[in-house]
């Protein structure tokens, strides 16, 4: 289905939502600890900010449960998931999977989950309140990866990579990053 939206009037949130879907992002889950317990939320509205200094940002709605405590910790852990670790994604946005265990590591003393191909921990260095969430930029203080598939979402469906299909693009011998990129 094809839409368009006139901007004669105002947005439907709706239809925002099935644009911004059409964004392919990948899937995290966002941790922190407070008073001994740790309390994650999976999210998709994760980014880069700069590579010097490293900063990231997290956009957490006000209404949602991490948003006082990430201002409490002063800092996050962001584990960016692997694709078996569905049932951690729904299980971190509200949506409890039964039988389900959740394992936790520690890097950098910030609690993060175990099994995802890269995890980065932030301390809280600003914040932003935009519209119904807030955005916290967060400077990386330790940051791990390794080889594996991304867990992906898609116009409002989790997917993944197409491996067999997936040919990288032909670029110079150096390394390519979109920070690379000036005009």
């Amino acid at each position: 289905m094809n839409a368009s939206v006139s901007l004669e009037g105002p947005i439907d949130p709706r239809e925002f939502r099935n644009v911004l879907g059409r964004f392919a992002s990948g899937v995290t889950i966002v941790t922190t600890e407070s008073d001994g317990q740790v309390h994650g939320m999976t999210a998709n509205a994760f980014m880069s900010v700069s590579l010097e200094p490293p900063l990231v940002l997290v956009s957490v709605n006000h209404r949602a449960n991490m948003h006082p405590l990430l201002a409490h910790s002063g800092c996050y852990g962001v584990s960016i998931l692997s694709v078996d670790q569905q049932a951690l994604s729904n299980h971190f946005a509200g949506r409890p999977v039964e039988g389900l265990t959740v394992s936790f590591v520690r890097k950098y003393n910030v609690p993060v989950v175990d099994g995802a191909v890269a995890h980065l921990i932030a301390r809280v260095v600003d914040q932003h309140p935009a519209g119904d969430h807030t955005l916290y930029i967060g400077q990386v203080e330790y940051l791990d990866w390794r080889d594996g598939q991304p867990l992906l979402f898609y116009a409002g469906k989790y997917r993944q990579l197409d491996t067999e299909r997936l040919r990288p693009l032909p670029w110079p011998e150096d390394d390519f990053s979109l920070f690379s990129i000036n005009f």
